[in-house]
């Protein structure tokens, strides 16, 4: 179901005291030696809490049969499983869906997690307004497990960065996945870690002055390890259809208070920042992302900074306008990379053509596609207005985990775009005032790939998951060669997930990269970062085959003016048009400033200038 929602158009909250339920699911520690059990189960007949050794305890119903609970002798780290017979008579052995942590993977035993264990050590921490975020996309896996991501922080925070985005920790089926077939959604992947050295992790990035977002996945379940079909069907909504199967019934006050209840557990036990909420426009039930946003500010107002950003392919600007503090703007990847790599297949051919000027129209827009038609989306209308937001409202990037891992062999752009191009894409990236985001490796120009992985232990799903993805190829035209198409690495074999992992070998090239990424991200520090609020675009516009400029309006005042020629070619511009007062030139790379004088922007160049609150009445 495809929404194109105005915000007079909004759906409204459906109920506002959902959080008022009493009684709390899960497992929950009531005093010293005593735990509440209780589970959603409205297609059960009867359940039991099993507890090691084979010892079982009937779970009383309560008033309407759909809740199960029992208060038992029990304490901190102690392992269960429920046993729940359905109405059909079937019979299961499951995990807790509100486990907080589970011994050995998602079939297993769930443990009681005391969430007082955990001493912080940076209680005062109130977090940093959305302005301020620079974002390193991690995947704690791939970096060796929360202890791995924590190691990282002092060098990410000597660099610049100001916040990291985990991607999901949601326990999925197996060791290694690349984060969205998770299927409990209270307990961080075992393989990761316990849930206190998670903690430890959004401490110490607390302490450096990191913020710590985490992405969370409320559109579908894995294909493994579900087990709420068996007896709770009523989660799901099988009047419509997601591309993993029947939708999520956001409507059942069950249901949204489970997702709901999530999101501020992640915020409240584990301290996180903020959520990215992946795929939104896969959520047919639209007023859930406003219910859910409602609910987090109602808890949080007033107590510290708390980010909410979403990914919505439809470019609406609903969200925005209703809670969330910023979108992940595609538009911004799909231009550069047609504009860094000359590919315009799939998606990419709704930016092959005025390919410059619909990158000047990000830069000082927001989203390309505003209600134009897309000839990629079956020449249907595609996005809404969006000139009327902050800039901080759009999350641009060069690469993300969707961008590579979604590629057949998971390529980098290090890997397909010239070095000289890519360098001054990381400066348009990093010094324009959107909310700018770089992925794992990106900061020091890793080269790995970042695939697809899973770790299925059933060879038939790891045949179906291996097919499949073939078969999401089989149509590009590169792929007709068999021999290319069963190059395709197998997301099932541990090397596809050990090829995924990115090293710094601290080579020359390493370090001059992340040298220059350095240095970027303090230009953004001492001239941007504390003027963003307020900022607004003034003029935008390309120039030559592959050249763009734009100036915006900082919150002092203060104009800034980027301008950058991506291409080989040199580019004409009178850029003494644009700056024409005393101005303070932050980055000169490839001699741009020539520009000033001659008008031609040599090939593979970026200027950046502040010209201060004087000079604002030359550009009336």
């Amino acid at each position: 179901m495809t929404l194109y929602l105005q915000a007079d158009a909004m759906p409204k909250a459906r109920r506002q005291d959902t959080h008022m339920r009493l009684l709390p699911a899960g497992a929950h520690i009531l005093e010293p030696g005593k735990v509440r059990f209780r589970l959603w189960a409205p297609n059960a007949e009867k359940v039991w809490v099993v507890l090691p050794g084979g010892e079982e305890h009937a779970l009383v119903a309560e008033a309407g049969a759909s809740w199960f609970s029992l208060e038992l002798a029990a304490d901190a780290g102690a392992q269960y499983r429920y046993r729940v017979r359905n109405k059909q008579g079937q019979e299961l052995l499951v995990p807790d869906p509100w486990s907080r942590a589970q011994a050995d993977g998602v079939h297993g035993s769930s443990l009681v997690i005391d969430p007082q264990a955990y001493l912080w050590r940076n209680q005062d921490w109130a977090g940093r307004p959305w302005h301020e975020s620079i974002i390193l996309e991690v995947h704690a896996g791939a970096l060796g497990g929360y202890q791995g991501v924590r190691a990282q922080l002092p060098q990410w925070a000597a660099m610049g960065f100001t916040a990291i985005e985990l991607m999901p920790v949601a326990s999925f089926p197996g060791n290694r996945n690349w984060g969205y077939d998770g299927v409990l959604q209270f307990a961080p992947q075992y393989s990761y870690g316990s849930p206190d050295e998670l903690k430890a992790l959004i401490d110490d990035a607390h302490g450096l002055g990191i913020s710590v977002y985490l992405d969370v996945v409320y559109n579908h379940f894995g294909p493994d390890g579900n087990y709420l079909h068996h007896y709770a069907p009523q989660f799901f909504c099988h009047q419509h259809q997601t591309p993993w199967g029947d939708a999520i019934d956001f409507a059942q006050p069950e249901v949204l208070e489970f997702y709901t209840e999530n999101a501020l557990y992640w915020l409240e036990e584990f301290q996180f920042d903020g959520l990215r909420l992946d795929a939104c426009h896969a959520i047919w039930d639209q007023a859930f992302l406003l219910d859910i946003a409602a609910r987090i500010r109602q808890e949080f107002d007033g107590r510290r900074h708390i980010h909410l950003m979403a990914e919505n392919d439809h470019n609406s600007v609903t969200l925005l306008q209703n809670g969330y503090d910023a979108q992940w703007n595609d538009d911004s990847h799909h231009v550069l990379h047609v504009l860094l790599t000359g590919e315009t297949g799939g998606y990419y051919a709704d930016y092959a053509e005025h390919t410059m000027d619909k990158l000047a129209r990000c830069l000082g827009e927001g989203f390309v596609y505003q209600g134009e038609i897309s000839a990629h989306r079956h020449n249907q209308p595609r996005g809404e207005p969006s000139s009327g937001l902050t800039l901080s409202s759009f999350i641009i990037f060069l690469q993300n985990h969707d961008q590579i891992g979604n590629r057949a062999f998971g390529e980098r752009l290090a890997a397909l775009a010239p070095e000289p191009a890519l360098k001054v894409a990381s400066a348009l990236l990093l010094l324009s005032p959107h909310v700018p985001l770089m992925f794992m490796g990106e900061e020091y120009g890793a080269t790995e790939p970042f695939l697809y992985f899973t770790n299925h232990e059933d060879p038939a799903l790891a045949n179906a998951v291996r097919e499949g993805r073939r078969a999401e190829f089989a149509t590009f035209p590169q792929f007709q060669d068999t021999s290319l198409a069963e190059r395709i690495p197998d997301p099932n074999a541990e090397a596809s997930f050990e090829q995924s992992i990115p090293h710094d070998h601290q080579t020359p090239a390493q370090i001059a990269w992340r040298e220059w990424i350095s240095h970027l991200l303090q230009l953004r520090h001492l001239h941007l970062l504390p003027h963003l609020e307020q900022c607004r675009a003034l003029r935008y516009a390309a120039f030559g085959p592959a050249a763009v400029y734009a100036q915006w309006q900082l919150g002092n005042g203060a104009i800034l003016t980027l301008a950058v020629n991506l291409g080989a070619e040199t580019a004409g511009k009178h850029l003494d048009e644009l700056v024409s007062g005393p101005a303070q030139v932050l980055l000169n790379h490839g001699n741009a400033h020539a520009a000033l004088a001659t008008g031609e922007m040599p090939a593979y160049s970026v200027l950046a200038c502040l010209e201060p609150p004087l000079a604002l009445a030359d550009h009336a």
